[in-house]
């Protein structure tokens, strides 16, 4: 398994200070998320800082960009960190695609699946390998005159990823996706009795080998070796699966766990903005389910443990804010990514 660190939004000038820290550090590669700010300049930067870790976005929201321009910016990263970049898209939900990014959100899996195949075609222009065209139900695309076509290079393998929750998405990942983003509020039966089923069946549909397709699994993992080091993170962890699972999309998950209608009691306290509720309602046992609660020599044997053999990459969720409330923490990450790379 590879390691990574997730990284939040920040200045260029931190981006390339943290990566060239994690590169010393024996990390795999840094996911960038799009949030309340775009991940491409911060990647540039960052990739320059620290020339042999590896990139991702995790994710990049699709729909509110032209599938050229994602095509294109992601040529122009894999060509730029040499091959080190992987492109992650993902749906978002209906409200931010519609009212914030004023675009147009449909049904996201039969979209997203046009999406990927409208990148794909553009890629494949980009290759050469014939003219531009994709006439999907969502994109449409037939003009690319050699003068806009970007120049090759030697990293054209360009890795597609998309983000997966439910069934309809999983499957379309299976199809044609390169890797998968698991959402960081998920349980190893989740992956096991759901996402494998449903990536495989993707992926028969499509006649690929889903053992092919990458697990980038991003984890709720606390590390410290008293209650009192941890209590931050716990209630990070707990904040954070409570927000998600008030959600539709992810209340099934409580339920497969025997938590049957805890989405609802979790939807009430978010709606009136009661915080300390909402978290009161996520247990230890629930988080155990959702996260990883460690102290520091244990915390690469557990994600071992767990994710060995399912995961292609970790994705260390809280690491950024452990490092930053103690630089020294630093230190004790790179133990634990050294472990979990060096696993058998």
């Amino acid at each position: 398994m590879e390691f990574d660190l997730m990284a939040r939004a920040s200045t260029w000038e931190h981006s390339a200070d943290l990566a060239r820290r994690l590169e010393g550090a024996g990390f795999s590669g840094m996911l960038m998320t799009e949030g309340s700010q775009v991940p491409w300049a911060s990647i540039a930067v960052a990739s320059m800082a620290a020339p042999t870790l590896h990139f991702s976005t995790g994710i990049a929201v699709a729909f509110p960009r032209s599938p050229m321009v994602s095509a294109q910016v992601a040529w122009e990263l894999a060509a730029n960190t040499r091959g080190r970049f992987r492109l992650g898209l993902g749906s978002q939900v209906k409200a931010h695609v519609n009212r914030r990014y004023a675009s147009v959100f449909d049904r996201p899996a039969p979209q997203m699946k046009d999406y990927v195949q409208a990148v794909r075609a553009c890629l494949k222009a980009f290759r050469r390998e014939g003219p531009l065209q994709h006439d999907g139900p969502y994109y449409q695309l037939s003009l690319l005159p050699e003068q806009w076509t970007p120049a090759r290079h030697d990293y054209e393998d360009v890795k597609l990823d998309i983000s997966a929750v439910g069934p309809y998405m999983a499957r379309v990942a299976g199809e044609l996706a390169d890797g998968v983003h698991v959402h960081p509020m998920h349980s190893m039966p989740y992956i096991r009795n759901r996402l494998l089923p449903n990536l495989a069946e993707g992926a028969a549909r499509a006649g690929r080998d889903a053992a092919d397709i990458d697990l980038i699994v991003p984890v709720l993992g606390i590390a410290g070796d008293s209650p009192e080091e941890r209590d931050w993170g716990v209630l990070r962890a707990k904040t954070q699966i409570g927000f998600y699972g008030a959600t539709p999309n992810y209340a099934f998950q409580f339920d497969d766990l025997g938590y049957e209608g805890m989405r609802d009691q979790l939807r009430v306290h978010l709606k009136s903005g009661d915080t300390d509720a909402l978290v009161a309602l996520i247990s230890d046992e629930i988080l155990d389910h959702f996260g990883l609660v460690a102290r520091w020599d244990d915390m690469a044997d557990k994600l071992i443990a767990r994710y060995q053999g399912t995961a292609s990459r970790l994705v260390m969720y809280l690491a950024e804010e452990s490092i930053r409330r103690n630089p020294d923490n630093l230190g004790k990450w790179s133990e634990i990514a050294k472990a979990v790379r060096a696993a058998a």
